[in-house]
C-alpha cells in the first residue's frame, strides 16, 4: 500500500476550502479576469496565486497517494490563504469582485453554491 504523505484533517479542510472543479479552475485560469488589472502578462510574470492554481489544479488530478510533500505544502497554503482572505464567517450573498477573483484563483468560489 502506498503511504499518504497527508492528514486527514488538511485533505478534508482543502476539499472543503477548494470548491471548484479542476475543469473550472482550469477555465478560469485561463480568463483574462485572471490577470493583473484584466490585463494579459507575460508568462515569465505570472502572479504567484496564478501559480498557486495551476498547482491546485493538478493537485485536484491526483489520487491522495499519489501526492508529494510539495502537494501537501501547497495544499496548507491554499486553506491558510483561503482561510485568511474570507475569514470564518460563511459565504455573504453579495461579494466584492476583486477579492472574489483572488480567491477563485486559490480555487475557491464564494458564490458558488454549498454542495454544487
Amino acid at each position: 500500500m502506498a503511504e499518504s504523505h497527508i492528514s486527514d484533517e488538511l485533505w478534508q479542510e482543502f476539499h472543503e476550502v477548494v470548491n471548484m472543479t479542476s475543469r473550472e479552475l482550469s477555465d478560469w485560469l485561463r480568463t483574462d479576469a485572471t490577470q493583473e488589472d484584466g490585463q494579459l502578462v507575460e508568462p515569465d510574470s505570472v502572479l504567484p496565486e496564478h501559480e498557486v492554481g495551476t498547482q491546485v489544479v493538478a493537485i485536484l488530478g491526483k489520487r491522495r497517494t499519489d501526492l508529494t510533500p510539495d502537494d501537501v505544502d501547497t495544499m496548507q497554503q491554499v486553506v491558510d490563504q483561503v482561510r485568511t482572505i474570507r475569514g470564518d464567517e460563511p459565504e455573504p450573498e453579495a461579494y466584492d469582485d476583486d477579492l472574489r477573483r483572488t480567491l477563485m484563483l486559490f480555487g475557491h468560489d464564494p458564490l458558488k453554491p454549498a454542495g454544487a
